[in-house]
């Protein structure tokens, strides 16, 4: 026997197969799309690394993968994404939306494709854990989705992980075709004032705290959610502990961010994405981003649309545009807004206003995510 009959019997012998090749190159592209574009690099290239691994026998779903290990010690505790939002919190000034209370309302417009795409995935067929799972896309929060993900439908985390950060890193390129269709350059030209009421230090400290305890007696669902982003934001408002301040922003979310990246690529194995020898080619994988995207684009669409809505009832004096901002995706999102109206005039600066109704997006994307497992738990039993 020469050397490459051995190698082809190995290559038999062994559980490797063409579906795990093909998630290989998904892993390389994913690596690529880190280093080369950019596109959240943080965390896609731990998950690409993690997706290699887990194709080559070191998957979330073997008992002897040290990938497991993390797995259950991080995403079946739902610790990582708890701990991503301490830091998070930490890094959310919220005085802009405490100055201007009625970009709530631009933050609850946004989290309207979360509950549409919900269903429209229930209306294809899908069982209403996973539709949820998947609807929750569309907060463009990864925490949220992966913490909602865990809970309902944990075998569908690898796609639904990674289209909810493929999407935050393309909210650039997704949103202003979006946003130039929706809105007139008359629209896109206003300017409004930032003249916003003085926020105390009293009110700017007792924010998180209050926050935390109404939603938690509103919706306990989301309270884990909501606990962690307000104590971050906490450390960072007290003043008087910017060690830890300093220290979740960044050793604290850059280490859970890398094992929560390791955990979600050990789940992407080929029979959960592409091809199950039981069940056949995975289509629901393709039919998840697909439907992912469709919860971004509604995010935008509805956000807009109460935009101009505000602006119609303002009299002209609420630049629309800072609706499509009001879905989680902090700061990407506001920063994007601005640049927009900077575009049309060098001197129109909305940033203030947009990062309102960023921070707005970002309360809202948990507060939906708590309200999904809420509803969805009661409905099924398991509330």
């Amino acid at each position: 026997m020469n050397v490459s009959e051995i190698l082809i019997e190995l290559f038999r012998a062994s559980a490797f197969t063409w579906a795990n090749a093909i998630m290989l190159v998904v892993g390389c592209v994913l690596i690529y799309l880190a280093v080369a574009k950019e596109y959240e690099p943080v965390l896609l290239l731990p998950i690409g690394f993690g997706c290699i691994l887990a194709n080559l026998g070191m998957s979330a779903y073997n008992p002897e993968s040290f990938l497991k290990i993390i797995y259950d010690a991080g995403i079946k505790t739902e610790l990582f994404p708890l701990l991503i939002f301490v830091g998070v919190g930490a890094m959310i000034d919220f005085r802009p939306l405490l100055a201007q209370p009625k970009m709530v309302l631009l933050g609850a417009a946004g989290q309207f494709g979360i509950f549409g795409a919900l269903l429209l995935a229930t209306a294809l067929g899908f069982p209403l854990n996973e539709a949820a799972s998947i609807g929750v896309i569309g907060a463009i929060d990864g925490p949220t989705a992966i913490f909602v993900t865990s809970k309902l439908a944990p075998h569908l985390l690898g796609p639904i992980a990674v289209a909810a950060y493929s999407y935050m890193s393309l909210v650039p390129i997704i949103q202003p075709p979006i946003m130039r269709l929706l809105t007139t350059r008359k629209e896109r030209l206003i300017r409004m004032e930032y003249a916003p009421r003085p926020v105390s230090p009293t009110v700017v400290i007792a924010f998180p705290i209050v926050v935390t305890i109404a939603i938690s007696l509103v919706a306990p669902a989301a309270a884990p959610l909501i606990a962690t982003l307000m104590l971050g934001n906490l450390l960072r408002e007290a003043g008087v502990v910017e060690r830890l301040n300093k220290m979740v922003q960044n050793e604290l979310i850059n280490i859970a961010t890398l094992f929560l990246g390791l955990a979600i690529g050990a789940t992407m194995t080929a029979d959960k994405f592409i091809f199950d020898p039981q069940t056949g080619f995975q289509w629901q994988t393709l039919l998840i981003l697909v439907l992912g995207l469709l919860a971004f684009i509604m995010d935008t669409v509805m956000g807009l649309l109460f935009g101009k809505l505000m602006c119609f009832l303002s009299g002209g004096k609420i630049n629309p545009l800072i609706g499509a901002c009001g879905i989680s995706a902090f700061p990407m999102a506001a920063r994007l807004s601005a640049k927009m109206a900077v575009e049309e005039d060098y001197d129109n600066f909305i940033l203030m206003h947009a990062m309102g109704s960023n921070t707005a997006g970002q309360l809202g994307s948990v507060i939906a995510g708590g309200v999904l497992l809420a509803i969805v738990g009661n409905l099924l039993g398991t509330g």
